[in-house]
């Protein structure tokens, strides 16, 4: 396992770094760094449920976006050290208070670790879906090693032009890599599956949505991918969403996010193009978009969702 931190490559950053003597372009080194162990109750519906997401933040992202509002764990200067065992102990943690799944947020960088505790917690019985939340700017050769772990991915699909990732998020050759990721997301799993909050039995995925008089229905397998609507861009949004439409149909569910929060103090003088909330008729309009085009299965934000109800305090509780 440490070999794999030796001469990092698991990201298209290709760093190089042996990251078991310093911090390599994600801000960390080989050891597990951790913020927050909790419950998270604001992810898509058939993710947090009435019960919960256990949701576990990582320190560290090979991103570097300009408009990152967790800039205290992605730039790794937040987050406690944590060995293997203990990370396993936390699922089980999250497991006791109810969670619906595992929510591993921004774990990329860790992923040859991280599989070893998913082994282990599996091992010793745990019984709920492992989730990884990223932001896609990973291998896809890096993935291959976590298939028959996750159960269900929750990617991002932030751009689809290489000059808005390099600008924004200093990640060159993103939309490609991203592309690939979140193609071999799909060949794990392949097809959505859901089942009741109550009692975990599977319903029939192409009922979903029909919740009238039903018990809550929750992911157990699958991918849904999540663009985050930037201002002024979009035509890059509804590029996207025909990109995913086009190659995956139904396959995957589309979560279409309006919840961008500008820091005027960072982005006014460099990047003012992005200084200001994206409206409700560039939201409105990306929606529309995706219903023309026959999409389904997605979900969308109502009303004002730029607030700091989705940024917790990463206060090291449950680590």
């Amino acid at each position: 396992m440490e070999q794999s931190y030796e001469a990092c490559r698991l990201c298209p950053r290709d760093c190089g770094i042996n990251r078991t003597k310093q911090r390599g372009a994600c801000n960390v080194g080989s050891t597990l760094q951790a913020s927050r162990a909790a419950l998270h109750f604001w992810e898509e519906p058939c993710i947090s449920g009435n019960r919960g997401s256990g949701t576990v933040f990582f320190a560290g992202c090979n991103l570097g976006c300009v408009y990152c509002q967790n800039q205290a764990i992605s730039r790794g200067r937040a987050g406690k050290e944590i060995p293997p065992e203990r990370l396993t102990e936390i699922y089980f943690e999250l497991e006791e208070q109810g969670a619906n799944n595992i929510n591993l947020v921004t774990g990329d960088h860790f992923l040859p670790t991280i599989a070893t505790t998913i082994e282990a917690a599996k091992k010793q019985g745990l019984r709920i879906p492992f989730l990884l939340n990223t932001s896609s700017y990973l291998k896809a050769d890096t993935l291959k090693r976590m298939e028959g772990l996750i159960d269900i991915y929750l990617p991002d699909l932030k751009y689809i032009r290489d000059e808005d990732a390099i600008r924004y998020s200093h990640a060159p050759g993103y939309p490609e890599a991203a592309k690939a990721a979140i193609a071999e997301m799909v060949r794990q799993q392949p097809e959505c599956a859901f089942v009741t909050e109550k009692d975990r039995r599977e319903v029939p995925a192409d009922s979903f949505g029909d919740e009238a008089g039903k018990e809550t229905r929750i992911l157990s397998r699958g991918v849904v991918v999540r663009h985050l609507l930037l201002p002024g861009m979009l035509i890059q949004g509804k590029l996207i969403v025909r990109y995913l439409y086009e190659t995956y149909g139904d396959r995957i569910f589309i979560s279409l996010l309006n919840q961008y929060t500008p820091d005027p103090e960072v982005l006014k003088e460099s990047y003012p193009k992005i200084n200001r909330k994206v409206t409700e008729r560039e939201y409105r309009s990306l929606i529309d978009y995706a219903a023309k085009l026959g999409v389904t299965r997605g979900f969308m934000q109502e009303g004002e969702a730029a607030n700091e109800s989705f940024i917790p305090e990463f206060d090291l509780r449950g680590i």
